[in-house]
């Protein structure tokens, strides 16, 4: 399956969104030290209660990360520093590519999309959730 995925440096957690861990029906845990993000959205804080281990491969590379779930539009799986540490990830500012070393392998990974890419990425995203919304509330009425 494919999904969509942020590497933000500027971000203390590594988080996958609620939509995708229902889509795939991934096992969850409790968060052993919850908390509340502020910044997520206008309605104030959201608390964050829960983990999930999250396999995903881009290309050869193949991973599994320890994400907090959170409900998130802007992507279905963001990386942040955490990912970024313990991999020894290297941003290359020039050709905008992550560079790592995972299981002895070296990995040149994440070919950035173009901005008309994000942009259909980010309409097809607004769109999926359009139509859970309207199937949530068409079984509440019926």
């Amino acid at each position: 399956k494919t999904c969509s995925l942020i590497v933000d440096s500027g971000s203390c957690n590594n988080f996958v969104s609620q939509w995708l861990v229902d889509k795939l029906n991934l096992t969850t845990i409790a968060h052993p030290k919850s908390y509340k993000l502020p910044w997520l959205n206008e309605d104030g804080p959201i608390e964050v209660k829960d983990q999930v281990n999250v396999p995903f491969s881009i290309g050869k590379y193949k991973d599994e990360i320890l994400c907090d779930i959170i409900p998130m539009d802007a992507s279905h799986i963001l990386l942040g520093r955490p990912w970024q540490h313990d991999r020894k990830a290297i941003h290359d500012g020039v050709t905008n590519k992550i560079l790592l070393v995972h299981l002895g392998k070296k990995h040149t990974l994440l070919t950035p999309l173009s901005p008309s890419q994000v942009l259909e990425d980010q309409v097809f995203m607004k769109s999926k959730k359009k139509k859970k919304g309207e199937k949530e509330g068409s079984r509440v009425g019926g």
